[in-house]
């Protein structure tokens, strides 16, 4: 049965957050086609990956006959990560914005599983294709024609990493205006908000049931 990896990484708990209850929303599409499937689970805001250091870093531009001890056991914990992914099927990221851009615990993800020669810049990634959704939540609006257009650092910066560095097939749903129920300035784009959620939610449902009639056939 197929694999999915979920990567949660909100600030905020369940319901509270836009970006957790439309990952669930998939998760649960998912689990209803693959009731025996595995999930792979890593909520990065409860328990945050280590963030690249220089032994980590390094260890990952040598030959492991090369490690020095401190090597080994940063380089052993990014390979864990880099296994959950080569053994996904299917990829679901909750990529909030935060100032702009992803959380830093998703940067430290990210910066663990990108490894040259392995998940990135080789012609023998086992990840090549795997398809990826992330759910882009955010507070305001940056979609094309918006004031904030060029403050959108979380679809392009995921773009390069996802598709262009890692060769993911990438899809994003995304939830915004979040912000407008909290916020008494946006009051009146409230509707819009409850617009753009209720889509994100359809559409996660959609995408899930997608891909697991693609990888079931």
């Amino acid at each position: 049965m197929a694999t999915l990896l979920h990567i949660d990484s909100s600030v905020f708990p369940g319901s509270a957050s836009a970006s957790r209850a439309v990952t669930d929303a998939f998760r649960k599409a998912w689990e209803e086609q693959h009731p025996e499937g595995t999930v792979i689970y890593r909520d990065l805001a409860a328990n945050p990956v280590p963030h690249i250091t220089a032994a980590s870093f390094s260890a990952g531009l040598a030959s492991p006959d090369t490690h020095t001890p401190e090597q080994a056991a940063a380089f052993a914990e990014r390979v864990t990560f880099i296994e959950e992914l080569e053994q996904a099927d299917a990829v679901l990221i909750g990529a909030p914005m935060y100032n702009f851009t992803i959380p830093s615990t998703l940067k430290a993800w990210l910066d663990n599983v990108i490894l040259m020669g392995r998940t990135a810049a080789t012609e023998d990634s086992k990840i090549a294709g795997t398809p990826v959704t992330v759910i882009a939540s955010r507070g305001g609006s940056y979609a094309p024609g918006t004031p904030r257009e060029p403050f959108e650092y979380v679809q392009n910066y995921l773009e390069a990493v996802l598709r262009d560095a890692l060769a993911l097939d990438l899809t994003f749903i995304v939830p915004e205006l979040t912000a407008a129920p909290h916020n008494p300035a946006m009051s009146e784009l409230i509707p819009l908000f409850e617009a753009s959620r209720t889509k994100a939610l359809d559409e996660a449902v959609s995408k899930a049931k997608e891909l697991a009639e693609r990888l079931a056939a």
